[in-house]
């Protein structure tokens, strides 16, 4: 049984949505009624369709009596987290075909490492890179010709991405399938100390990149528990995943085993089997809570009070930053995986992993365990257990209850915090997001000055010039979606973290994102209205007093209302972040992109 908190929050969300939610269920009621028969598709189109199948897929195809399968894949051998999907296609295939189906590569998706971006002009893309890999998805699946999706992505955009699209071809079932991450490399403490040491210019690059390249040495997704690994937690906790799913290795017999199964499962909750779930039905409000709820019990990515919404919206549903404030009061924080602790996403698997935290939010009644799942119509409780390899063939069993690393992972009764680690700041600067489960007490309260940059570079340059070394909170404007895409500013964190160690008081305000990686500064991001709408923001000079408290949830300047009221905007060139690597395609993103309170999206 629900809280009455969880309820409370759920309820209002239902009330909210109740016209775009209606509508959008009698959409995807309409496309249920009408269904997926290839023999109301032409000739010729079904012969294009099929063209490139195997003889017997061909004929299994043309007769129209088995479900067709479409594979959306992120496969890119650049990538870490997504090379291990190249082995995947055949995999599916070959069990979908053995479970009585076909599966057909429907297509591929862009996926983008913010990683690689970060502080390059690529980074501008990144966020848009969302919607894009939306509309692929859309592309793919257009053929009508599929009776359900495997979807296979991983990191920060690529998900989200994914689910928009899922969502918009909501009469049809869909499985998310991941690849899991890499083995662990050196500590994440390792990488953050040499990180610090090169910022203050104590090892060169050398040095820095051998201990990058120890922390992200092999296939999978990057160990911290960054937007990749929220995701991952995400799918599984609003159901999308098979139980048990998202944090086991790749090129495992496991990982394979689990592939294999969500290829088998994917057939019976297809129309053509016997527990039909449209992936628009099953991800209705309880769904979104329960994701929400498990982005606040792990301090996961900032990107999500982003992407939550964008997703939720597609399945005519609408939440908002007070819903992530009021449930954040009530959830508690259940983790401490880097950013917000030491240890890596294999030592949370380890410690119990997503059944274990499941089972915990379960028993406190802060998830919704009668939402639906791709595993069961039955509710949540199937995610309690844990997959295991018996005679080469994956089964479940009933995991322990108890964390085996407390230091890791909690139960409910005993948090690292009594409230969830994100915090929704406002005030006369507008409204923004916080995470403070990385943050100490002693420094979640900053009352400083502000310095204004216009780039993480400018900050960058001021702070080797020696120029930082005092109390202050830099404020860097003009990095919303409108203005240049909404990059992330992960350049900002060491030499912010080298001044908090010296004992400076120091923080961030800014429009710009800081995503999963946020870390043991105080900031307060994703400033709405941004700057480039007009937003008060962008009216801070330096000097001025700015109150950061991220315990009560304020943002301020503090200055005379009506002198900062009757200050002029001022005038920002940005074109020069308009054009160059791909940028001058995303001219209509930019004029068409809502706020980063309304999920920056471009789609109505």
């Amino acid at each position: 049984m629900v809280s009455d908190d969880i309820a409370r929050v759920t309820d209002r969300i239902r009330a909210r949505s109740h016209v775009g939610r209606a509508a959008y269920l009698a959409r995807i009621g309409d496309a249920v009624r009408r269904g997926v028969h290839r023999n109301a598709v032409g000739c010729a189109n079904l012969a294009h369709a099929v063209a490139g199948c195997s003889k017997p897929d061909q004929d299994d195809l043309k007769r129209d009596d088995k479900a067709n399968i479409g594979i959306v894949t992120s496969f890119n051998d650049m990538l870490s987290a997504h090379q291990p999907f190249e082995r995947f296609p055949d995999i599916i295939k070959q069990a979908v075909r053995d479970a009585g189906g076909v599966a057909q590569v429907a297509g591929g998706v862009p996926a983008m490492c913010d990683g690689v971006t970060q502080g390059r002009e690529g980074m501008e893309l990144s966020l848009f890179s969302r919607d894009v890999i939306a509309m692929a998805t859309a592309i793919a699946l257009s053929h009508d010709v599929f009776d359900g999706a495997l979807l296979l992505g991983v990191c920060d955009k690529i998900v989200p991405g994914l689910v928009i699209a899922a969502l918009s071809f909501g009469h049809l079932p869909s499985i998310f399938v991941p690849a899991g991450p890499m083995p662990s490399g050196i500590s994440n403490g390792e990488k953050s100390r040499v990180r610090q040491l090169h910022a203050q210019g104590k090892v060169g690059r050398a040095e820095l990149l051998e201990a990058e390249v120890a922390a992200y040495h092999a296939p999978g997704t990057c160990t911290f528990y960054g937007t990749a690994n929220s995701n991952q937690m995400l799918m599984e906790i609003m159901g999308l995943h098979l139980p048990g799913a998202s944090f086991v290795n790749p090129n495992t017999p496991l990982r394979d085993a689990l592939t294999e199964a969500a290829s088998r499962r994917i057939l019976e909750i297809t129309a053509r089997g016997n527990a039909f779930t449209p992936a628009g039905e099953m991800i209705d409000e309880r769904a979104v809570v329960n994701g929400m709820v498990g982005l606040l019990a792990t301090g996961g990515s900032t990107n999500h009070t982003i992407h939550l919404v964008a997703m939720a919206r597609a399945a005519g549903i609408h939440i908002n930053w007070q819903d992530f404030s009021d449930l954040s009061d009530v959830v508690p924080l259940l983790t401490r995986i880097y950013p917000n602790g030491p240890a890596d996403i294999n030592q949370f698997q380890a410690a119990g992993g997503m059944p274990v935290l499941i089972g915990a939010l379960l028993d406190r009644g802060l998830l919704h365990g009668d939402a639906r799942t791709v595993w069961s119509a039955d509710g949540m409780a199937a995610y309690r257990d844990q997959p295991v390899l018996e005679a080469g063939a994956v089964r479940w069993k009933t995991a322990p209850k108890e964390s085996a690393d407390t230091d890791i992972l909690r139960d409910a009764g005993a948090p690292f915090s009594a409230d969830g680690g994100l915090k929704i700041m406002r005030g006369n600067l507008g409204e923004a997001v916080a995470k403070v489960s990385a943050v100490k007490l002693e420094h979640r309260v900053v009352e400083a000055p502000a310095l204004v940059f216009r780039s993480q570079e400018e900050m960058q340059a001021a702070f080797k010039a020696g120029a930082l070394h005092r109390d202050f909170i830099a404020v860097i404007t003009h990095q919303g979606p409108m203005a240049n895409g909404m990059p992330e500013l992960h350049k900002l964190t060491p030499p912010l973290g080298v001044l908090q160690d010296l004992g400076f008081r120091v923080g961030l305000v800014t429009d710009g994102r800081m995503s999963g990686a946020s870390g043991k500064v105080p900031a307060a991001i994703h400033v709405t209205p941004e700057c480039a709408r007009g937003g008060a923001l962008a009216k801070i000079r330096d000097g001025d007093m700015i109150r950061l408290d991220c315990t009560a949830g304020v943002l301020r300047v503090l200055a005379d209302p009506v002198e900062f009221a009757a200050r002029p905007l001022p005038e920002v060139d940005l074109s020069g972040n308009h054009h160059g690597v791909g940028r001058e395609l995303f001219g209509a993103f930019r004029t068409a992109v809502a706020g980063a309170d309304a999920g920056a999206s471009v789609f109505a």
